[in-house]
């Protein structure tokens, strides 16, 4: 396919993971033709959005709550593959068979006015002006690193989850996991597995939940991270106000003492961890189970941000522009909020479209 500079469309869709097909799909069930009325751009060189970059071990049977595509259901897949494998197939297929033609490697690397009502969006392979941007560009390329006294003069190595390559590289060594989310809890239990020796700290004490998680659990979890979302805050995720499951892998873990949590440490030295109240840890590793941010520094021009720091938002529409909607975003950052959030954001936009005349 030839580059884009000058090309002018109806709607650019910005990431091709679970939310940005599930309003590729939309668009398409919708009446807007790829390519000539669409545009749906993804930085990475295959399908697959976030998932081609989960770590070997992440089994597709260890996957909590993928939820289908809208249109094409997930069946037979090898509980034992890869979820990166399994995932990243079924989103080649379904670009497959809904047409959707989603133009790789692009990178977005600004939005701003563009004049005559149009957004003008500046790629890696030139200018676009579209009348509506649906952004879906996730969190997993702005992984969260906090900072802490003495990070720097660490002897060993520190990685974060999303450079995490499958706990066989951590056997026999010395690891502090930091975090309290699942991808902490997950980090620790295949490092115990694997023979390395695990300090788990976090900031708050982690909690586990008992029990099925129903739908009316789910609908309070969603709503409080709505509620933030709608004052302009920056969200939170939902695991964070769901707490972490307690299957029987975690107790078992939780029995033989690999999720005995402590406090934060206070600083860090070339060997390892220490507390101001004189508790030193040993270690050889340090990983920064610490989650990630909204990828959204493109969209900086169009000055979105409240003083909060988050883009209030009115359903999935950015409150200071009608032209621009965010999914998988916050409330809707789970694999069935981003079908339901791609859903609602396109019949935001078709509606735009109708209202507002094509930009001179």
């Amino acid at each position: 396919m030839n580059g884009l500079d000058g090309r002018d469309v109806d709607v650019v869709v910005v990431g091709a993971g679970q939310a940005g097909l599930s309003a590729a799909y939309h668009l398409g069930r919708a009446g807007l033709v790829p390519e000539r009325d669409v545009l749906t751009l993804d930085h990475a060189t295959r399908p697959g959005g976030a998932w081609q970059f989960r770590w070997p071990s992440l089994t597709y049977g260890r996957v909590h709550g993928m939820h289908a595509l809208p249109g094409m259901e997930l069946t037979d897949a090898d509980p034992e593959r890869p979820s990166s494998e399994v995932i990243g197939a079924y989103f080649a297929a379904y670009e497959e068979r809904f047409a959707l033609r989603v133009r790789r490697p692009v990178q977005v690397r600004a939005v701003r006015e563009g004049g005559g009502g149009a957004l003008e969006v500046e790629t890696s392979q030139g200018l676009v002006r579209t009348r509506a941007l649906i952004n879906a560009t996730g969190t997993w390329d702005r992984p969260f690193w906090p900072r802490y006294p003495g990070q720097e003069t660490f002897a060993g190595w520190q990685l974060h989850t999303a450079d995490y390559p499958g706990p066989e590289a951590f056997a026999g060594r010395r690891v502090v996991v930091v975090g309290g989310g699942a991808s902490g809890t997950q980090h620790l239990m295949e490092l115990a597995e694997a023979g390395a020796e695990t300090t788990w700290v976090t900031r708050r004490p982690p909690v586990f939940r008992e029990g099925p998680f129903d739908q009316e659990a789910g609908r309070a979890a969603v709503a409080l991270v709505e509620e933030r979302v709608r004052r302009g805050l920056p969200p939170r995720s939902v695991v964070s106000v769901t707490g972490l499951p307690l299957g029987d892998a975690a107790r078992r873990a939780r029995a033989a003492g690999v999720l005995e949590r402590l406090p934060m440490f206070d600083r860090i030295v070339p060997e390892g961890v220490v507390w101001d109240d004189g508790r030193r840890v040993g270690a050889d590793t340090i990983l920064w189970a610490t989650g990630f941010r909204a990828a959204l520094d493109h969209l900086a021009p169009l000055r979105l941000r409240e003083p909060g720091g988050g883009i209030r938002m009115e359903g999935t529409r950015a409150a200071r522009d009608e032209r621009v909607h965010l999914v998988g975003y916050g409330p809707s950052a789970s694999t069935i909020g981003a079908n339901r959030a791609g859903r609602a954001a396109v019949r935001e936009v078709v509606r735009l479209l109708a209202r507002v005349p094509e930009a001179a």
